[in-house]
């Protein structure tokens, strides 16, 4: 896609969200890492860390680290809502005029956001960052991932860039037209790719993991394509209907052969083994039941989200934050450093 671009400078603000699960083995190292790192961007910058309700000790390592450095902002989550919404709450407070999204277990390198900058100041408003290899990675993981990738850019959208996570620098439009888009079922990469604005990859290798164990594994990948797929995509229900045609044409095709196999035995008195019904109405049944039973499995999908969307809950409850001031959004700040939010 060709994009009409107008150049720009250096956002007065980078912003950098980080969630943070149970991350107590890598903050020594990601502290050092941003220190190294920051200062070569020749931005200011702040460092929004949120706590997605860790069972660790990692928050009082992001109070500490708050304390030694005013760059840091914590955002401590009530309990663990997921990577998805801890990073929702840092682009909610976020002040910066562009935002950068990276994991705390450094395997997507902070070093790279100097090329992200680069690509923001020819007038870009999302810069992803596309992986070329994954170190230390099993190959079950590389192969899952793969498939991951493929798969949801059929199922979302068509525009979304394969092998690329949610590492990414945001512009200050887009990361507003990202926050007006407040459903719970969150998929950013898929949101990313549906709103627009001009957007290009930089690419780079994954390194391994620093320290800690990968809070995504199989089982949450599953989760988090079935809330992209059935959250982005009517084609799970076009599936339904596709499999239900199916399954008719095969029932018409049972019936028309159990006609044959009757005519056959009655009329002409043809010498074969026929029993007669059985094998038929079991058949159409399984089948028959079986088409009715998924189609209503993924019916049901679309109406536990619309039944989640109704109550209109707030996407995160904040504990409390340590830095700055609150903004007005659609989570809610249970209080802030001991006040109670008004």
């Amino acid at each position: 896609m060709h994009y009409y671009l107008v150049p720009r400078k250096k956002p007065n603000l980078l912003s950098l969200i980080i969630p943070c699960y149970n991350e107590e083995e890598v903050l020594d190292y990601l502290k050092q890492r941003l220190r190294e790192t920051i200062p070569k961007l020749n931005v200011n910058t702040e460092i929004i860390l949120v706590n997605d309700g860790s069972s660790d000790r990692t928050i009082l390592g992001l109070m500490e680290w708050a304390k030694e450095d005013k760059q840091v902002r914590v955002i401590s989550l009530a309990r663990n809502f997921g990577h998805q919404i801890a990073v929702t709450a840092g682009m909610d407070h976020a002040r910066g005029d562009a935002v950068v999204i990276m994991d705390a277990d450094l395997q997507d390198p902070p070093e790279v956001i100097l090329e992200m900058i680069e690509r923001y100041k020819e007038g870009y408003d999302v810069v992803y960052g596309q992986r070329l290899a994954r170190s230390g990675e099993s190959f079950f993981k590389k192969i899952t991932a793969w498939a991951f990738y493929r798969l949801m850019k059929i199922l979302v959208h068509k525009d979304l860039p394969l092998d690329s996570g949610d590492f990414r620098l945001i512009s200050r439009r887009c990361l507003d037209a990202l926050n007006g888009l407040r459903e719970n079922h969150r998929f950013l990469r898929g949101m990313n790719a549906w709103i627009g604005f001009p957007q290009i990859p930089v690419y780079y290798n994954r390194d391994p993991r620093v320290a800690g164990e990968t809070k995504y594994p199989l089982q949450k990948m599953l989760k988090l394509a079935m809330n992209a797929a059935v959250s982005f995509s009517p084609l799970p229900l076009r599936f339904s209907l596709g499999l239900g045609i199916v399954v008719a044409l095969i029932g018409f095709c049972v019936g028309i052969y159990a006609l044959y196999r009757a005519f056959q035995h009655f009329i002409l008195q043809m010498p074969i083994v026929y029993n007669p019904g059985w094998a038929t109405i079991v058949t159409l049944i399984c089948l028959i039941g079986g088409s009715i039973l998924i189609s209503i499995g993924i019916l049901g999908e679309y109406v536990a989200r619309i039944f989640e969307e109704s109550k209109g809950r707030p996407l995160y409850v904040i504990e409390f934050m340590e830095g700055g001031v609150k903004k007005d959004n659609q989570g809610i700040t249970s209080r802030s450093r001991g006040k109670k939010s008004s």
